[in-house]
């Protein structure tokens, strides 16, 4: 029982040591103004796969906190900003970027919602004029035959 304690104790103790230390050195980090200027220029640009509408900057997600801590790591080895969103794009693909480029690969995701837009105004558009066309139908005057058939039906209708 008190072996027990003692390994919980102890697990606890280097668990806690591990995040200390990692606390320390982002401290250590932040305090670069230049480096921490640096790292939220890069966050603003990176998209959390976890959010997806949400920078890595803004996004509490674990995987963005992660994302943040390489990215310091990376400025902390004297990486460029390039150096650092290429390998972002290498790992993640074009799509971790917030803005990604126009490219033939990405084309659709510029050029998707706009094609949307127009399927849909063109939709609209041809069922308000099946719509326009068929009201002016019933509003055309009726012929001698129809005109006559409805007489007779009211009459009809008058004497019972």
């Amino acid at each position: 029982m008190i072996a027990r304690v003692f390994v919980l104790v102890l697990a606890l103790g280097l668990g806690s040591a591990g995040v200390h230390a990692s606390s320390a050195w982002e401290a250590a980090q932040a305090a670069d103004p230049v480096a921490e200027k640096r790292l939220q220029d890069l966050s603003r640009e990176l998209r959390c796969l976890v959010c997806q509408n949400e920078t890595i900057a803004d996004s509490n997600a674990d995987l963005a906190v992660d994302l943040r801590r390489e990215i310091r790591s990376m400025i902390h080895d004297g990486r460029s900003d390039n150096e650092i969103l290429d390998f972002m794009v290498a790992r993640y693909g074009d799509f971790v970027l917030y803005r990604p480029p126009v490219k033939g690969i990405t084309l659709l995701l510029w050029g998707g919602p706009v094609l949307l837009l127009l399927l849909g105004v063109g939709a609209l558009f041809a069922y308000l004029r099946r719509r326009a066309s068929r009201l002016g139908d019933a509003e055309r005057p009726l012929s001698a035959e129809e005109a006559s058939r409805i007489e007779a039906l009211l009459k009809e209708n008058d004497n019972k």
